[in-house]
């Protein structure tokens, strides 16, 4: 795989993106989940289904993970957001579809509300808003406090699941307890047995929207990753019907 592009911020840092371009209809923007990047498997598999239908899409790595230069445990939510902004803002124009992954679903609603009017629809992907709030519980929430880090096992292996105090704090100005006002259309796909993200959060995700067109996707048998072939397409299929609708 070639070397990615770097967008330089105006604080120094760099971003690693990789952009195709597309024919003039929405571009589609995919935002990674915690400790992931755009190298995962739904992230290539959504470039290759855009390079097959001509539609631009643009990848990217938050600063400090993938490769972006930075230390992942200097990132928190909102320096996250800004950097998924700054993407949307100098890599796109035109109508945009945030498609985001696990705690890039998160990311996605938070970019379409400060967006909307260049939004035209939205995929979460087991989207994982306010995890911050119910993905932790008090005992872990006395660690972050105490401690400023807390590292859990990883549920796919390897090094432990590193949380910041700052990235925790970061993600309090939480979004189910009240209506989000987004009314593009939004497709939810998640898995009926996600071990990380529940299905009940995309129900609440779902009926806290107040767009009229939500329509969430349930997945028999899926877990969280949604990296298997029938799941996959699923995705896919949801990415068309968005595409379809911002015309």
């Amino acid at each position: 795989m070639t070397e990615p592009d770097f967008l330089h911020l105006a604080d120094g840092r760099r971003l690693a993106t990789r952009v195709r371009e597309g024919s003039g209809r929405a571009t589609l923007l995919f935002l990674p989940g915690y400790a992931s990047d755009m190298a995962g498997a739904k992230a290539l598999a959504l470039d290759g289904w855009a390079a097959e239908c001509g539609l631009g899409l643009v990848r990217f790595d938050y600063g400090g993970t993938g490769a972006s230069p930075g230390r992942f445990e200097d990132g928190t939510l909102d320096g996250w957001l800004a950097d998924a902004l700054a993407v949307a803002d100098r890599l796109t124009d035109g109508p945009l579809i945030p498609v985001g992954s696990s705690m890039g679903g998160w990311l996605a609603l938070l970019l379409a509300l400060r967006r909307p009017n260049r939004v035209r629809g939205l995929l979460g992907i087991a989207a994982a808003p306010d995890f911050t709030d119910w993905g932790y519980g008090d005992a872990d929430r006395r660690t972050l406090v105490e401690t400023g880090r807390l590292e859990r096992p990883n549920p796919y292996g390897g090094e432990a699941e590193l949380t910041t105090r700052g990235f925790w704090e970061s993600g309090q100005r939480l979004l189910l307890g009240t209506d989000i006002p987004l009314h593009c259309p939004v497709r939810l796909v998640h898995g009926d047995a996600d071990g990380e993200v529940p299905l009940e959060v995309a129900l609440r995700t779902k009926d806290a929207l107040a767009s009229a067109d939500v329509q969430l996707w349930v997945v028999k048998g899926g877990g969280h990753r949604l990296s298997s072939p029938h799941e996959i397409r699923t995705i896919l299929r949801a990415a068309a019907d968005l595409i379809e609708l911002a015309g």
